[in-house]
């Protein structure tokens, strides 16, 4: 634990930057975005999550010369068989978009009674750009799609999010109630206990 003293952040996305943060704040580790470095996105050509965020990981290592944490996350919905999955985030294409994504995403279940989804992160957490053994924990967060927005907290498909146990959207919990219970936050607690183990 005590060599984990700096890392970088392998996305410019200023939502998962927030949370991830604050998740791993406890820990005292100082938390730089790779746009520190000039570190710019790179293509995510995989087709599942851990082979996109293993390749943001070690490109964001190579180009600061610390060890990197990349996640790669999405929504996957049951009736369109996964999609958006891996492409969530250019659903709709390029540029990306949230308000076009979700059009698209709501568009496409219009004539669906099956509104099952689930968020789906994978966090992949590199020592230096090579490394043979990289730390990879994930977590899944259920709900459903709905009709129309609702909230005007998180980012991404959040306003459309609706999770059951709270009778909420994402977009309508609070920044602490989300990290407890979404999928980034299973993820990133789980890291966190084999970083406090000194497994890393």
């Amino acid at each position: 634990m005590d060599k984990l003293k700096k890392l970088v952040i392998a996305s410019n996305n200023q939502g998962k930057l927030r949370e991830i943060n604050a998740l791993l704040a406890p820990l005292s580790i100082e938390v730089i975005p790779q746009s520190d470095f000039n570190a710019g996105e790179i293509d995510e050509p995989h087709g599942t999550f851990v082979e996109n965020a293993l390749a943001k990981a070690r490109h964001a290592s190579r180009c600061s010369g610390l060890p990197a944490l990349a996640d790669d996350s999405g929504i996957c919905v049951s009736a369109l068989n996964g999609a958006p999955g891996v492409f969530s985030s250019r659903y709709a294409g390029e540029p990306k978009s949230d308000d076009r994504n979700n059009l698209k995403l709501i568009e496409a279940l219009k004539n669906q009674s099956d509104r099952r989804a689930y968020y789906y992160c994978v966090i992949v957490l590199v020592r230096h750009a090579d490394d043979p053994q990289p730390i990879i924990v994930d977590g899944s967060w259920y709900g459903e799609i709905i009709e129309h927005p609702q909230g005007a907290g998180g980012f991404g498909y959040d306003p459309y999010f609706f999770v059951p146990e709270f009778g909420k959207t994402s977009a309508e919990l609070t920044a602490g109630q989300k990290n407890l219970i979404s999928h980034r936050g299973q993820a990133l607690a789980q890291l966190v206990e084999i970083l406090r183990a000194g497994k890393f």
